[in-house]
């Protein structure tokens, strides 16, 4: 299994004939890929999400689209599966589960070939000091009852929102996700070309107990092998 770092939140993971690719926003496709049968995923509308690329694959690869309800695009239609929050589906050998955002759309949790991984899209637990004690002590409830819908899961990937942008909270959501499920690597996204982000994150005392599972992403388009 190989994990390509497109950008942002963006990701393609491989196995010997299929790739999934999540939220693509920038990047290339990688060369490996050719020939492979295609599923891309797109957790909400948001630009850094979602781009009408995404479509112009399918004039060069056998593509599946599963969308998030929310993207009112509409892709080819015998090739394109939307999907709702809190949903469960096959598509293909994929066994996929959504999972309610706490911003737009869904986070993804898909199992194929005996592997499990998550996708939080805008997932997170975002904490803005701007926005007051209620709104964030709401935030804090919602995202941790959504995650508890898959407390205890084992997951074998997992990319997960950190995000410079909330301060001293960076951490908070990451840092959750990781208490509460069994997760063997982590790649920490949506982090706006931040990478000392992971750095800071991998110092940080909050990560000491699972800091070995992080995988840092140094730039764009680097590839990892997954044992």
């Amino acid at each position: 299994m190989t994990v390509t770092y497109l950008y942002h939140s963006g990701f393609a993971v491989e196995f010997d004939d299929i790739v999934l690719v999540f939220d693509y926003y920038k990047g290339e496709l990688p060369e490996t890929a050719k020939g492979k049968k295609l599923y891309v995923f797109s957790s909400h509308y948001h630009k850094d999400h979602f781009q009408y690329k995404v479509f112009d694959w399918a004039d060069r690869f056998d593509a599946t689209y599963i969308l998030s309800k929310d993207i009112r695009t509409k892709g080819p239609e015998d090739r394109t599966v939307k999907v709702k929050r809190r949903q469960k589906l096959s598509v293909d050998q994929l066994q996929i589960q959504t999972l309610r955002s706490t911003d737009e759309g869904v986070a993804f949790l898909v199992r194929v070939e005996g592997v499990t991984i998550y996708h939080a899209g805008d997932l997170n637990w975002w904490h803005w000091e701007e926005e007051g004690p209620e709104y964030n002590e709401k935030m804090k409830r919602d995202y941790q009852a959504e995650i508890g819908t898959i407390e205890g899961e084992h997951i074998d990937l997992a990319f997960v929102p950190l995000d410079p942008r909330l301060e001293e909270a960076y951490g908070w959501g990451i840092d959750h996700f990781m208490r509460h499920t069994e997760t063997v690597h982590l790649f920490p996204m949506h982090l706006w070309g931040s990478y000392k982000t992971i750095l800071r994150f991998m110092d940080d005392p909050l990560s000491e107990d699972y800091r070995d599972k992080i995988i840092r992403i140094a730039k764009r388009q680097q590839r990892f092998e997954i044992p």
